[in-house]
């Protein structure tokens, strides 16, 4: 992304800071989230203690959803879901910053709080998958009175986020509520340990699998081989799904201008949010 695109992504969202309505925090299970909690394992402390900064949160227990108003709603919808090794939440640069780059192209972002720490379940991503199900039927729910259509609820995961979405759109033991499109950076999680080109044994993309947008740098471990496997996958299926890998980029970005290549996907997403009709053409 050149130094002209930079600086009109940071006027489009500083623009939509000034202008977007107060956001609105609703808890999502308002008699208490079903399930327990783990007490934190010494791996999970450890893990807490050498890799969460000032700006992640962890220790949730009551989930919620944060509402980001666009000054004028285009009647698109998505629910972030922060990354984080489903131990904490990286909740700025991958949540309520990625919230007001929506309201810059009138998306109404939808901030997910899941439920962590759950690294130390047989399934990490349950409880929070059952979280981001709850969002969409509460999003659904209050579609009229935040200005929203019901049939254009999109579901945006970064890393652990990105796993969650995997899980919620593709890998359903039981009929779940669905996004109506995903949008995964760099997620991962899902490959066979012994032959990282294949999935899981298990995880499979059903033909009802939301269409997808993929993005993820080179230079992320497998999780491009996750992303292009699962691009493979849908592919087969003719489900609509686009795929970007960039040279550079590493992991963990989210909204931070690293300078280096991955930093473009914002643009590229909003084109294909655009192109799909996800995001209506301006009259």
């Amino acid at each position: 992304m050149n130094s002209l695109n930079h600086l009109l992504l940071a006027l489009l969202v500083a623009t939509a800071c000034l202008h977007a309505a107060e956001p609105i925090e609703l808890k999502l299970w308002p008699e208490g989230a079903p399930g327990q909690m783990l007490p934190h394992s010494k791996a999970t402390e450890d893990f807490i203690r050498t890799k969460a900064g000032k700006s992640t949160i962890t220790d949730i227990h009551n989930p919620t959803i944060t509402v980001y108003r666009p000054e004028k709603p285009n009647g698109t919808s998505v629910i972030v879901a922060p990354g984080g090794g489903f131990v904490f939440l990286s909740a700025i640069h991958e949540g309520s910053q990625v919230c007001e780059w929506l309201n810059s192209i009138g998306v109404t972002g939808i901030l997910l709080k899941y439920r962590t720490p759950t690294r130390d379940e047989a399934a990490p991503h349950e409880k929070p998958v059952a979280d981001a199900a709850k969002a969409i039927t509460l999003v659904r729910e209050h579609a009229k009175e935040w200005s929203l259509d019901p049939k254009r609820v999109g579901l945006l995961g970064f890393s652990a986020g990105g796993n969650l979405l995997a899980h919620i759109a593709c890998d359903r033991a039981t009929k779940t509520e669905l996004p109506d499109f995903g949008i995964m950076i760099y997620g991962g999680g899902f490959l066979d340990s012994k032959d990282p080109t294949k999935l899981k044994e298990g995880f499979t993309v059903p033909k009802d699998a939301p269409p997808m947008f993929l993005a993820c740098a080179h230079d992320d471990g497998q999780n491009p081989i996750a992303a292009t496997v699962l691009y493979l996958e849908y592919k087969k299926l003719g489900i609509p799904c686009e795929l970007h890998l960039f040279t550079k980029g590493g992991h963990g970005f989210g909204m931070r201008d690293n300078k280096q290549p991955i930093n473009a996907w914002p643009m590229r997403c909003a084109e294909w949010m655009s192109a799909v009709g996800w995001v209506p053409k301006q009259p």
